[in-house]
Protein backbone atom coordinates (compact mmCIF):
# COMPACT_ATOMS: atom_id res chain seq x y z
CA UNK A 1 0.00 0.00 0.00
CA UNK A 2 1.40 3.63 -0.95
CA UNK A 3 1.02 6.27 1.65
CA UNK A 4 1.18 9.55 0.74
CA UNK A 5 3.18 12.66 2.81
CA UNK A 6 -0.46 14.43 3.32
CA UNK A 7 -2.62 11.36 3.72
CA UNK A 8 -4.22 11.49 7.28
CA UNK A 9 -2.96 8.46 8.01
CA UNK A 10 0.60 9.78 8.07
CA UNK A 11 0.09 12.78 9.77
CA UNK A 12 2.36 13.19 12.80
CA UNK A 13 0.10 14.71 16.05
CA UNK A 14 1.97 17.91 16.07
CA UNK A 15 1.04 18.34 12.40
CA UNK A 16 -2.61 18.07 13.40
CA UNK A 17 -2.39 20.82 15.55
CA UNK A 18 -0.72 22.68 13.36
CA UNK A 19 -3.56 22.33 10.47
CA UNK A 20 -6.17 22.96 13.46
CA UNK A 21 -4.66 25.99 14.28
CA UNK A 22 -4.37 27.57 10.40
CA UNK A 23 -7.96 26.53 10.42
CA UNK A 24 -8.90 28.45 13.65
CA UNK A 25 -7.25 31.50 12.34
CA UNK A 26 -9.62 34.51 11.55
CA UNK A 27 -7.63 35.00 8.30
CA UNK A 28 -8.94 31.42 7.29
CA UNK A 29 -12.62 32.26 7.77
CA UNK A 30 -12.28 35.84 6.66
CA UNK A 31 -10.91 34.03 3.13
CA UNK A 32 -13.66 31.83 3.08
CA UNK A 33 -16.43 34.64 3.52
CA UNK A 34 -14.20 36.99 0.58
CA UNK A 35 -14.60 34.17 -1.53
CA UNK A 36 -18.40 33.64 -1.12
CA UNK A 37 -18.66 37.73 -1.69
CA UNK A 38 -17.04 37.43 -4.37
CA UNK A 39 -14.03 39.88 -3.62
CA UNK A 40 -16.64 42.60 -3.01
CA UNK A 41 -16.80 44.54 0.00
CA UNK A 42 -20.20 44.83 1.87
CA UNK A 43 -20.41 48.22 0.12
CA UNK A 44 -19.96 47.14 -3.04
CA UNK A 45 -22.96 44.94 -3.07
CA UNK A 46 -25.50 47.41 -1.52
CA UNK A 47 -24.43 49.92 -4.00
CA UNK A 48 -25.23 47.37 -7.08
CA UNK A 49 -28.34 46.10 -4.78
CA UNK A 50 -29.55 50.43 -4.69
CA UNK A 51 -28.59 50.84 -8.52
CA UNK A 52 -31.43 48.45 -9.22
CA UNK A 53 -33.47 49.79 -7.54
CA UNK A 54 -33.59 53.72 -8.18
CA UNK A 55 -37.71 53.55 -8.85
CA UNK A 56 -39.38 55.39 -5.31
CA UNK A 57 -41.98 52.36 -5.90
CA UNK A 58 -39.62 50.03 -5.64
CA UNK A 59 -37.86 51.38 -3.02
CA UNK A 60 -40.78 51.72 -0.49
CA UNK A 61 -41.91 48.16 -1.14
CA UNK A 62 -38.58 46.57 -0.50
CA UNK A 63 -38.58 49.03 2.73
CA UNK A 64 -41.87 47.11 3.67
CA UNK A 65 -41.70 43.74 2.21
CA UNK A 66 -37.95 42.98 3.28
CA UNK A 67 -38.66 43.28 7.16
CA UNK A 68 -41.81 41.31 6.33
CA UNK A 69 -39.71 38.35 5.31
CA UNK A 70 -37.84 38.91 7.81
CA UNK A 71 -40.62 38.59 10.18
CA UNK A 72 -42.26 35.64 8.34
CA UNK A 73 -38.56 33.51 9.39
CA UNK A 74 -38.80 33.80 13.53
CA UNK A 75 -42.60 33.11 13.15
CA UNK A 76 -41.79 30.03 11.52
CA UNK A 77 -39.70 28.90 13.78
CA UNK A 78 -42.16 29.53 16.75
CA UNK A 79 -44.66 27.57 15.21
CA UNK A 80 -42.73 24.22 15.66
CA UNK A 81 -44.22 25.12 19.15
CA UNK A 82 -47.40 26.95 18.68
CA UNK A 83 -48.76 24.81 15.87
CA UNK A 84 -51.10 27.30 13.79
CA UNK A 85 -48.23 30.02 14.23
CA UNK A 86 -47.70 28.82 10.75
CA UNK A 87 -50.17 30.69 8.45
CA UNK A 88 -49.49 33.98 9.45
CA UNK A 89 -45.88 33.46 9.41
CA UNK A 90 -46.90 31.99 5.89
CA UNK A 91 -49.08 34.92 5.07
CA UNK A 92 -46.29 37.19 5.82
CA UNK A 93 -43.74 35.51 3.58
CA UNK A 94 -45.96 35.44 0.71
CA UNK A 95 -47.04 39.20 1.51
CA UNK A 96 -43.49 40.03 1.67
CA UNK A 97 -42.39 38.59 -1.98
CA UNK A 98 -45.67 40.11 -3.30
CA UNK A 99 -44.23 43.64 -1.99
CA UNK A 100 -40.85 42.63 -3.55
CA UNK A 101 -42.34 41.97 -6.92
CA UNK A 102 -44.42 44.90 -7.42
CA UNK A 103 -41.44 47.24 -6.73
CA UNK A 104 -39.72 45.61 -9.88
CA UNK A 105 -43.13 45.49 -12.02
CA UNK A 106 -42.17 49.52 -11.57
CA UNK A 107 -38.84 49.19 -11.46
CA UNK A 108 -39.16 47.82 -15.63
CA UNK A 109 -36.36 45.36 -13.84
CA UNK A 110 -36.01 41.62 -12.85
CA UNK A 111 -34.89 40.95 -8.91
CA UNK A 112 -31.23 41.13 -8.80
CA UNK A 113 -31.12 37.20 -7.39
CA UNK A 114 -32.40 36.12 -10.18
CA UNK A 115 -28.93 37.04 -11.53
CA UNK A 116 -26.72 35.86 -8.57
CA UNK A 117 -28.15 33.98 -5.59
CA UNK A 118 -26.10 36.25 -2.80
CA UNK A 119 -28.55 38.74 -4.01
CA UNK A 120 -30.75 37.39 -1.65
CA UNK A 121 -28.69 38.22 1.42
CA UNK A 122 -27.91 41.48 0.42
CA UNK A 123 -31.52 43.00 0.11
CA UNK A 124 -31.62 42.52 3.76
CA UNK A 125 -28.34 44.45 4.66
CA UNK A 126 -29.39 47.28 1.50
CA UNK A 127 -32.58 47.52 4.25
CA UNK A 128 -30.70 47.62 7.06
CA UNK A 129 -28.72 50.20 5.81
CA UNK A 130 -31.66 52.62 4.33
CA UNK A 131 -33.31 52.63 7.64
CA UNK A 132 -29.74 53.94 9.08
CA UNK A 133 -29.52 56.63 6.20
CA UNK A 134 -26.89 54.72 4.30
CA UNK A 135 -28.56 53.45 1.50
Amino acid sequence: MTRWPDHPITRSPDQYERLASQICQPFFFRDIILRVLGGRSNEQWIAQYGSSHQHPVNRVCHTLGIPTILLSVPLFIASIFFHRLWLYALALFLAGWVFQFIGHAFEGKPPEFFHDWRFLFVGVRWWWAKIHGKA
